[in-house]
């Protein structure tokens, strides 16, 4: 569905097809300045419209990686959480080891998936705003610039307000784009840093003091757990 800024530049397109060429003139044409000034006045009057529908789409992007940041943070804290419960009982220490490592390395593999997509899909938002933002410029200046004789001095307002209203959107994206990026970060960081607490205090202590290594062969015991797949 068309917007109706798309509308009126298709009315002025055709205003101006449907326009008597000037005597002895290929290149220019005569308008009724007042109906010109009509669809100009209507077209500035919707562009501020326009622009405020374009922003309410970019705003989505932060509750995307907002829900995507939830999710993974609670994979996490349920892995954390289930990997306790099972190393708090003594008897079953070497399958609580490899369930736990299963258990974190799912958790991380799926919040990895989630980032990875809002990422993407808040980029595919900023892309279709911008190129938006571009036609729609580019459109309202050729449509302008062709009416240029008629409306010299109107016309150059209108360009000046398209123009500064256009650039606020382009600046927007950009600005939300990179502080979705940094947020994207400062996230990843804080999951390297913590990735040391999902090893519960009691697993490490009993491997710092080598409870296990007199009552198993070293061939029977649990791989380690790899507390390095988060990051």
């Amino acid at each position: 569905m068309s917007s109706r800024i798309e509308q009126l530049i298709d009315e002025i397109e055709t205003y101006i097809d449907n326009c008597k060429p000037q005597p002895l003139s290929q290149t220019k044409i005569i308008v009724n300045k007042e109906e010109i000034d009509d669809l100009l006045r209507e077209l500035r009057s919707k562009t501020p419209e326009e622009i405020k529908r374009y922003q309410k789409i970019i705003s989505n992007k932060e509750a995307i990686l907002n829900d995507a940041r939830q999710k993974a943070q609670q994979l996490i804290d349920e892995a954390t959480e289930h990997t306790n419960e099972l190393i708090n009982e003594h008897e079953i220490m070497q399958q609580a080891y490899a369930q736990a490592n299963e258990v974190i390395s799912q958790a991380a593999n799926q919040a990895k998936e989630i980032l990875d997509k809002a990422v993407n899909e808040a980029n595919a938002m900023k892309a279709a705003a911008v190129q938006y933002t571009d036609q729609l410029l580019a459109g309202v200046e050729d449509i302008i610039s062709q009416s240029i004789d008629a409306t010299s001095k109107n016309s150059d307002e209108i360009i000046a307000s398209v123009k500064q209203n256009s650039e606020k959107v382009i600046n927007s994206v950009s600005k939300n784009n990179d502080n979705i990026l940094s947020a994207l970060t400062q996230y990843s960081e804080i999951i390297r840093s913590n990735r040391s607490d999902l090893r519960p205090p009691e697993v490490e202590k009993n491997v710092s003091a080598g409870v296990f290594s007199d009552t198993t062969d070293s061939s029977d015991s649990p791989e380690p757990i790899n507390l390095d797949i988060i990051s």
